[in-house]
Protein backbone atom coordinates (compact mmCIF):
# COMPACT_ATOMS: atom_id res chain seq x y z
CA UNK A 1 0.00 0.00 0.00
CA UNK A 2 2.53 2.33 1.23
CA UNK A 3 4.69 1.53 -1.61
CA UNK A 4 1.86 2.46 -4.28
CA UNK A 5 1.50 5.65 -2.80
CA UNK A 6 5.16 6.65 -2.94
CA UNK A 7 4.95 5.45 -6.77
CA UNK A 8 2.20 7.57 -7.52
CA UNK A 9 3.77 10.42 -5.75
CA UNK A 10 6.99 9.71 -7.86
CA UNK A 11 5.60 9.77 -10.83
CA UNK A 12 3.84 13.48 -10.06
CA UNK A 13 7.05 14.64 -9.72
CA UNK A 14 8.40 12.87 -12.72
CA UNK A 15 5.87 14.60 -14.61
CA UNK A 16 7.20 18.15 -13.44
CA UNK A 17 10.47 17.85 -15.06
CA UNK A 18 11.10 20.39 -17.74
CA UNK A 19 14.24 20.27 -20.08
CA UNK A 20 17.45 22.22 -19.30
CA UNK A 21 19.02 25.14 -21.66
CA UNK A 22 22.36 23.64 -21.71
CA UNK A 23 24.19 26.07 -19.32
CA UNK A 24 27.50 25.50 -17.68
CA UNK A 25 27.23 25.45 -14.05
CA UNK A 26 28.93 28.07 -12.34
CA UNK A 27 31.72 27.48 -9.75
CA UNK A 28 30.19 27.67 -6.02
CA UNK A 29 31.43 31.18 -4.28
CA UNK A 30 31.78 32.08 -0.79
CA UNK A 31 29.44 34.41 -1.70
CA UNK A 32 26.86 32.07 -2.76
CA UNK A 33 25.80 30.81 0.20
CA UNK A 34 23.53 33.71 0.07
CA UNK A 35 21.98 33.38 -3.08
CA UNK A 36 21.60 29.07 -3.50
CA UNK A 37 23.02 25.91 -2.41
CA UNK A 38 24.96 23.22 -4.45
CA UNK A 39 24.97 19.52 -4.02
CA UNK A 40 27.57 17.31 -5.93
CA UNK A 41 26.37 13.73 -6.78
CA UNK A 42 27.88 10.53 -8.15
CA UNK A 43 26.00 7.65 -9.68
CA UNK A 44 28.06 4.54 -10.19
CA UNK A 45 27.18 1.65 -12.18
CA UNK A 46 28.96 -1.41 -11.24
CA UNK A 47 27.72 -3.32 -14.39
CA UNK A 48 29.41 -0.91 -16.62
CA UNK A 49 32.21 0.76 -13.83
CA UNK A 50 31.00 3.68 -15.44
CA UNK A 51 30.59 6.80 -12.73
CA UNK A 52 28.34 9.65 -13.90
CA UNK A 53 28.47 13.14 -11.77
CA UNK A 54 25.50 15.38 -11.76
CA UNK A 55 24.98 18.75 -9.32
CA UNK A 56 21.69 20.43 -7.86
CA UNK A 57 21.24 23.77 -7.36
CA UNK A 58 18.66 25.07 -5.27
CA UNK A 59 18.08 29.06 -5.41
CA UNK A 60 17.41 30.59 -2.17
CA UNK A 61 14.23 33.42 -2.09
CA UNK A 62 12.28 32.46 -5.07
CA UNK A 63 8.79 32.66 -5.67
CA UNK A 64 8.30 29.17 -6.05
CA UNK A 65 11.18 26.78 -4.28
CA UNK A 66 12.53 24.79 -7.54
CA UNK A 67 16.00 22.95 -7.83
CA UNK A 68 18.19 22.80 -11.67
CA UNK A 69 19.93 19.01 -12.30
CA UNK A 70 23.21 19.18 -14.31
CA UNK A 71 25.03 16.63 -15.44
CA UNK A 72 28.74 16.99 -16.38
CA UNK A 73 28.24 20.85 -15.39
CA UNK A 74 26.08 20.93 -18.45
CA UNK A 75 21.97 22.02 -17.35
CA UNK A 76 19.51 19.12 -18.23
CA UNK A 77 16.76 19.78 -16.19
CA UNK A 78 14.73 21.93 -13.75
CA UNK A 79 11.66 20.98 -11.60
CA UNK A 80 10.21 21.91 -8.66
CA UNK A 81 10.09 20.88 -5.14
CA UNK A 82 9.89 17.98 -4.38
CA UNK A 83 11.02 16.71 -7.17
CA UNK A 84 12.33 13.60 -9.15
CA UNK A 85 14.42 13.46 -11.90
CA UNK A 86 15.40 10.19 -14.33
CA UNK A 87 18.96 9.61 -14.68
CA UNK A 88 21.06 6.46 -15.71
CA UNK A 89 19.30 3.25 -14.54
CA UNK A 90 16.90 5.20 -11.77
CA UNK A 91 15.79 8.05 -10.54
CA UNK A 92 17.55 10.84 -7.91
CA UNK A 93 14.37 12.36 -5.29
CA UNK A 94 14.52 15.28 -3.45
CA UNK A 95 12.52 16.45 -0.54
CA UNK A 96 12.11 19.67 0.68
CA UNK A 97 10.53 21.12 3.56
CA UNK A 98 10.19 25.28 5.03
CA UNK A 99 13.76 25.25 5.72
CA UNK A 100 14.92 24.13 2.45
CA UNK A 101 16.44 20.70 0.87
CA UNK A 102 16.32 18.40 3.53
CA UNK A 103 16.78 14.91 1.21
CA UNK A 104 18.13 13.24 -1.68
CA UNK A 105 17.95 9.85 -2.55
CA UNK A 106 18.72 7.73 -5.54
CA UNK A 107 16.40 4.97 -6.50
CA UNK A 108 18.12 3.31 -8.85
CA UNK A 109 18.01 -1.07 -9.65
CA UNK A 110 20.54 -3.80 -9.47
CA UNK A 111 24.43 -2.67 -7.31
CA UNK A 112 23.86 1.22 -8.47
CA UNK A 113 25.72 3.15 -5.90
CA UNK A 114 24.77 6.79 -4.98
CA UNK A 115 26.69 9.67 -3.23
CA UNK A 116 25.96 12.43 -2.24
CA UNK A 117 27.60 15.74 -0.81
CA UNK A 118 26.79 19.90 -0.38
CA UNK A 119 29.68 21.94 -1.91
CA UNK A 120 32.98 22.41 0.09
CA UNK A 121 32.40 25.99 0.41
CA UNK A 122 28.81 26.24 1.43
CA UNK A 123 27.56 26.08 5.28
CA UNK A 124 26.73 22.64 4.55
CA UNK A 125 29.88 21.62 3.02
CA UNK A 126 31.16 23.31 6.64
CA UNK A 127 28.64 21.06 8.62
CA UNK A 128 29.47 18.42 6.81
CA UNK A 129 33.25 19.14 7.26
CA UNK A 130 32.75 19.36 11.12
CA UNK A 131 31.03 15.80 11.18
CA UNK A 132 33.67 14.29 9.75
CA UNK A 133 36.47 15.82 11.30
CA UNK A 134 34.60 16.10 15.09
CA UNK A 135 32.55 13.28 15.05
CA UNK A 136 31.59 13.22 18.80
CA UNK A 137 30.99 17.33 18.51
CA UNK A 138 28.88 16.78 15.43
CA UNK A 139 27.05 13.87 17.89
CA UNK A 140 26.49 16.35 20.96
CA UNK A 141 25.32 19.07 18.23
CA UNK A 142 23.02 16.50 16.69
CA UNK A 143 21.52 15.76 20.44
CA UNK A 144 21.12 19.33 21.63
CA UNK A 145 18.97 19.85 18.70
CA UNK A 146 16.58 17.09 19.10
CA UNK A 147 16.17 17.78 22.58
CA UNK A 148 15.75 21.72 21.03
CA UNK A 149 13.33 20.39 18.90
CA UNK A 150 11.32 18.25 21.86
CA UNK A 151 10.86 20.90 23.86
CA UNK A 152 9.23 22.98 20.98
CA UNK A 153 6.91 20.44 20.33
CA UNK A 154 5.92 19.89 23.79
CA UNK A 155 5.22 23.58 24.93
CA UNK A 156 3.18 23.96 21.11
CA UNK A 157 1.38 20.83 22.11
CA UNK A 158 0.03 22.50 25.67
CA UNK A 159 -0.48 26.14 24.22
CA UNK A 160 -2.63 24.22 21.32
CA UNK A 161 -5.00 22.46 23.75
CA UNK A 162 -5.68 25.15 25.61
CA UNK A 163 -6.06 27.97 23.01
CA UNK A 164 -9.23 24.85 21.94
CA UNK A 165 -10.03 24.79 25.60
CA UNK A 166 -10.62 28.46 25.54
CA UNK A 167 -13.55 27.98 23.11
CA UNK A 168 -16.78 28.20 25.01
CA UNK A 169 -18.60 25.40 23.66
CA UNK A 170 -15.54 23.44 24.30
CA UNK A 171 -15.21 25.33 27.97
CA UNK A 172 -18.66 24.36 28.63
CA UNK A 173 -18.89 20.44 27.41
CA UNK A 174 -15.00 19.15 27.84
CA UNK A 175 -13.68 21.81 30.30
CA UNK A 176 -10.77 24.31 30.25
CA UNK A 177 -7.15 23.33 30.01
CA UNK A 178 -4.15 25.42 31.44
CA UNK A 179 -0.83 25.06 30.37
CA UNK A 180 1.17 23.50 33.42
CA UNK A 181 4.42 25.30 31.44
CA UNK A 182 3.79 29.41 31.85
CA UNK A 183 6.79 30.69 30.12
CA UNK A 184 6.99 34.97 29.47
CA UNK A 185 6.26 35.61 26.12
CA UNK A 186 10.34 36.21 25.55
CA UNK A 187 11.12 33.15 26.93
CA UNK A 188 8.64 31.42 23.87
CA UNK A 189 9.91 33.67 21.00
CA UNK A 190 13.82 32.70 22.03
CA UNK A 191 12.77 29.21 22.27
CA UNK A 192 11.05 29.47 18.69
CA UNK A 193 14.18 30.93 17.65
CA UNK A 194 16.24 28.34 19.04
CA UNK A 195 13.38 25.76 17.36
CA UNK A 196 14.43 27.11 13.99
CA UNK A 197 18.08 27.19 14.52
CA UNK A 198 17.94 23.42 15.69
CA UNK A 199 15.73 22.28 12.21
CA UNK A 200 18.12 24.29 10.35
CA UNK A 201 21.05 22.33 11.96
CA UNK A 202 18.86 19.41 11.45
CA UNK A 203 18.71 19.63 7.55
CA UNK A 204 21.71 21.28 7.02
CA UNK A 205 23.44 17.19 8.01
CA UNK A 206 20.44 16.26 5.20
CA UNK A 207 18.63 14.91 8.03
CA UNK A 208 14.77 14.40 7.52
CA UNK A 209 13.48 13.97 10.97
CA UNK A 210 9.37 13.89 11.82
CA UNK A 211 9.96 16.46 14.46
CA UNK A 212 10.87 18.95 11.47
CA UNK A 213 8.82 17.86 9.03
CA UNK A 214 5.89 17.20 10.83
CA UNK A 215 4.13 21.10 10.63
CA UNK A 216 6.61 21.81 7.10
CA UNK A 217 6.83 19.39 4.76
CA UNK A 218 5.87 19.91 1.42
CA UNK A 219 4.92 16.53 -0.53
CA UNK A 220 2.66 16.78 -3.80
Amino acid sequence: MFHFIHQRKLRKKLAKVKAGDGHLLKKYRLWSIFTHSLFHIEVTNHSSGNTTSYAIKSKYFTEEPRVDLYRKNRHIAFSKLPAAFPVENGVIEIKNNSTGINGIHYIGAGEDTFTVSPDRRSIRGFRMWVHRRFPTLSAFIGMIAIIILLISIVLSIFQFVESISAIPWVSENVGAFESPIQLSFWTYFAIGIAAAIAGTERVLMLKNHWLIDMESTQDY
